[in-house]
């Protein structure tokens, strides 16, 4: 018998069940599907992750809110279909969770994070072979379910560590660099014969490519973007502010001029800050 949610749980699924009532419920909540919801379930795991990101607890609490949301309400429109519950949703990651800690819930041993990333990752390639039984193709269709959810940054990451990892890989940097002028000048080719489909294609090699660049330098093309839209965002509001909010019939020159004292000024600032500390 599962055991009875909390009082704040439970107000939520009832806030949610309302909201979702035939009858007297929100017209925009009745609309949605668990695929017109998409989005917003990717839009509010990057916001916990900026809040995170940021330190800002007041912050990561609202976004973890809207987070648990999303699960509530895909719970919610399953149920109306008697197809699952946020039971079943509890009940099937706690037994995942039971399943993959044998040294927590059973008696194995683990005395530390190496040897349970090791057993972790042995029951989970385990279930994924059942999963699999007389597949042709077994990496790839792991692979294909693992990422279909991700951000296509994270899944690229981890196609690419699957794939060295099975010995698809270059022999040396050398040969990762190569690929990237490759890709360049096919991306190149690409525009300047104005074909938009195929100029996209080579973008996604381009990109796919530097993400193996990532991987080989044991950075992380996620952050490192989020870091990049964060420093480009500090140094836009800058020239704004110099201009009083208004770029319109601004040259090119004026506008990069400005680019540059807003760069330099942060990093003074930051210079000041990191040498005061």
């Amino acid at each position: 018998m599962a055991n009875a949610p909390s009082d704040a749980m439970q107000r939520l699924i009832e806030v949610v069940a309302q909201l979702r009532d035939p009858t007297t419920g929100c017209p925009w909540d009745l609309e949605q599907t668990h695929a017109s919801l998409v989005p917003y379930v990717l839009e509010e795991a990057h916001e916990v992750a900026d809040a995170i990101r940021h330190g800002d607890d007041n912050h990561l609490k609202e976004e973890l809110g809207d987070l648990l949301l999303q699960v509530v309400l895909h719970a919610q429109i399953a149920g109306e279909e008697q197809r699952f519950d946020l039971d079943a949703i509890a009940n099937g990651i706690s037994e995942k969770m039971i399943r993959r800690h044998p040294h927590v819930f059973g008696d194995a041993e683990a005395s530390s994070s190496d040897d349970v990333r090791r057993s972790w990752d042995a029951i989970k390639r385990q279930e994924q072979a059942e999963a699999l039984a007389g597949a042709t193709s077994p990496l790839s269709d792991q692979l294909r379910t693992k990422v279909r959810g991700l951000p296509a940054l994270a899944g690229a990451m981890t196609i690419s560590k699957k794939a060295a990892k099975a010995g698809f890989e270059w022999d040396d940097m050398d040969g990762v660099w190569e690929k990237v002028h490759e890709e360049l000048d096919e991306l190149k080719e690409a525009v300047a014969n104005g074909n938009r489909g195929h100029a996209q294609e080579e973008l996604g090699d381009l990109l796919f490519t530097l993400v193996n660049v990532a991987r080989w330098c044991g950075i992380g093309p996620e952050e490192g973007l989020a870091g990049t839209n964060q420093r480009f965002l500090d140094r836009f509001s800058r020239v704004e502010a110099a201009l009083g909010g208004d770029l319109q019939g601004r040259s090119i020159h004026e506008l990069e001029v400005l680019w540059k004292q807003a760069k330099a000024a942060i990093r003074a600032e930051q210079s000041s800050t990191s040498g005061s500390n």
